[in-house]
């Protein structure tokens, strides 16, 4: 909203109006804003929580320290859904076909998690919204995601190819530089193109998967890509919810993804660096910056009630939104196969639960008695059996998450 009152005022020439064409400007304020909203209005909505009694029942598993957070509010995910939300509708361009993505994703998992956490507080059913309608909703979520992203007009990327001078222009190609008889021309095209991390010719094309389909098979690409869309969205929306187990962890760990997201959102928005690092060129993919700004602003925000001893806890309507915001946004950039590292300590801890399973299962058809891998799953309840207190075990995870986040970043030129 901001942005067009500022592009307007800019006419006149209103001195600082033109700050507002700036992505790092805007960003910048995504980011202070959304710690502002998350730290300030954060105690209000923790009282509001404490005067409904919407606490949290903690079931009994021998933990260290658990009692002592019987009752704690929960539904603490509505601070990070704000500062998510107000920031972006203040400082990003409405217009943007990637902004509203990201705005109806955010709403509509954060009203999957709100529902969940409703029945588990309001109607004291601590199973909360059945799994299977959980799933649908993902699933549903996924749908449109995939949908809007493979048909929409606006959802384009720009590569660097080589003509020749005697070649007509092709549509939608603009001229950058000539050296004798070739040009340097980036060429546009609604390709379902993706990166593959740590190659060199790091590209690959969904429609590939279908060739052996005939002629024509670029056009039932869509085959392939809405249920990856729909199966990325749903396990890192869960990974996350399944992170969401010390105070802090799962906040702390989102701010850090948030930051390698908006780092490699920049860099392929940006034609002179995607030209640099020779990785795809997303136009319009810039507002997303301020998107991502706003998400790591609230996570932030969010540590401080959420970090050791909690005052508030981010519930359903936080975990499954943080996770499905990371999944769309990744698809978004064209880096949903750099999720397993980028995402590494989602993926460990869901891993740690199905060997759990899966072993036990095992163990008890194979010799009448299941046997554990773990002491307790997901990971971080192994390491509290072990005796670590929540505070070391949190803030491990975090270093984990900041290697990954390095090496994610490495990426853009280890290949």
């Amino acid at each position: 909203m901001l942005y067009n009152l500022f592009e307007y005022l800019n006419q006149f020439d209103i001195p600082g109006a033109g700050l507002f064409q700036y992505i790092t400007f805007r960003a910048s304020s995504a980011v202070i804003f959304s710690l502002i909203i998350s730290m300030l209005f954060g105690k209000r909505i923790i009282d509001f929580l404490r005067k409904k009694q919407v606490g949290e029942s903690i079931r009994d598993l021998g933990l260290e320290g658990q009692t002592e957070k019987q009752g704690t509010p929960t539904m603490g995910g509505l601070i990070i859904l704000a500062g998510i939300i107000i920031p972006t509708l203040f400082f990003a361009r409405l217009d943007n076909i990637y902004i509203q993505l990201m705005l109806v994703s955010t709403v509509l998992l954060g009203l999957i998690g709100f529902v969940d956490d409703y029945i588990k507080v309001f109607k004291k059913n601590k199973k909360g919204l059945a799994g299977k309608f959980k799933i649908l909703g993902q699933i549903i979520i996924g749908l449109f995601v995939g949908i809007s992203l493979y048909f929409h007009e606006d959802v384009l990327v720009k590569q660097k190819v080589l003509q020749f001078q005697t070649e007509e222009k092709a549509p939608g190609v603009s001229i950058s530089s000539t050296s004798n008889d070739v040009t340097t021309t980036w060429r546009e095209s609604k390709s379902m193109k993706t990166t593959i991390p740590f190659f060199k010719n790091n590209e690959f094309d969904y429609a590939w998967m279908i060739k052996w389909i005939g002629d024509d098979y670029r056009n039932w690409a869509w085959l392939v890509y809405i249920p990856l869309v729909i199966l990325v969205v749903t396990a890192v929306s869960n990974g996350a919810n399944m992170t969401d187990g010390l105070d802090g962890l799962a906040g702390g760990t989102s701010a850090i993804i948030g930051m390698v997201l908006a780092i490699f959102a920049y860099v392929s928005s940006n034609i002179i660096f995607s030209d640099y690092l020779n990785i795809m060129f997303i136009p319009q993919s810039e507002e997303l910056v301020i998107f991502m700004g706003a998400f790591v602003g609230a996570c932030v925000g969010f540590l401080w009630y959420n970090s050791f001893p909690a005052q508030v806890f981010m519930g359903d309507t936080g975990s499954l939104a943080i996770g499905g915001i990371i999944a769309v946004f990744a698809l978004a950039i064209r880096k949903e196969l750099l999720i397993p590292l980028i995402c590494g300590i989602f993926l460990i801890e869901n891993l740690s639960v199905i060997i759990q399973v899966v072993y036990f299962k095992y163990t008890k058809n194979r010799y009448g008695e299941g046997k554990r891998i773990f002491l307790m799953s997901p990971l971080h309840h192994h390491y509290q059996k072990k005796g670590y207190h929540e505070s070391k075990i949190v803030s491990r995870f975090w270093i984990l998450g900041m290697m990954l986040a390095i090496l994610s970043i490495a990426t853009l030129k280890l290949r």
